[in-house]
């Protein structure tokens, strides 16, 4: 080897320990690895018999956008973060608070509170939050807590939100396709908005084949005509970013 080849090396090396790999799940909830480092992201109760396990298996960090059930298996979730003494989870704090009352002495200390706008490290990941809310669902529903997060300055899962991360340059965008909350023009809007070069369906557990077919083909169409190449992806399927 000349000494003139180890720059190349050095970097081909580091591209593929920077490489993550994505695996989408049920829902809203995806699975993060890197470098044997393992991030969750909305392991919720719409998940089957069985998936929630390998979601969680290895996962030293569980980030919670907001407390929906859809969104937060507390049961499955409380029950891992009892198992795991190093697993750690971060939350909106009604979120963590309402987890920290559930839990162990030994436990409670790895839940932490996640505040808007701002960046913390977990599980090796660097990760910053947007937005401080939910989306309106209705006048009469009351509006909780929600954080968009950015992880590692690529992968974007914005919660129940349409929050448009400010600063960043997104790499791939997770996109709420469907929800009592949304319209198809909203959900065509955020990812023109965020820009992403790449995006992928979340939030679809209500729709049936006909319904996420039609949506994902106006989203694929629109968002393309701004640089954004949407991909299809069902639970369990990865890719690599």
């Amino acid at each position: 080897m000349a000494v003139g080849d180890l720059p190349k090396i050095i970097s081909s090396i580091t591209g593929i320990l920077c490489r993550m790999k994505l695996t989408k799940f049920t829902h809203a909830c995806v699975r993060l690895e890197r470098a044997g480092s393992v991030m969750v992201i909305d392991p919720g109760s719409f998940s089957p018999p069985g998936e929630m396990e390998e979601v969680l298996s290895g996962a030293t960090a569980i980030l919670i956008t907001h407390e929906h059930f859809d969104h937060l298996d507390a049961g499955k979730v409380v029950a891992a973060l009892e198992s795991t003494a190093d697993l750690h989870l971060w939350a909106p704090d009604g979120v963590a608070g309402s987890l920290r009352g559930q839990l162990s002495d030994a436990a409670v200390t790895r839940v932490h509170i996640a505040l808007p706008e701002t960046a913390f490290t977990a599980a090796g990941f660097a990760v910053r939050t947007f937005g401080s809310q939910h989306a309106l669902i209705h006048a009469h529903i009351p509006m909780v807590a929600n954080l968009g997060y950015l992880i590692e300055d690529a992968v974007y899962h914005p919660g129940d939100s349409f929050v448009v991360p400010h600063g960043a340059r997104v790499e791939a965008l997770l996109v709420p396709v469907h929800a009592p909350w949304s319209k198809t023009a909203e959900v065509i809007d955020f990812v023109i908005g965020v820009r992403a070069p790449r995006a992928f369906p979340i939030h679809d557990a209500l729709l049936n084949e006909t319904g996420l077919k039609l949506v994902e083909g106006h989203v694929g169409r629109l968002g393309g005509h701004y640089g954004t190449q949407f991909e299809h992806l069902s639970p369990g399927q990865s890719i690599e970013l």
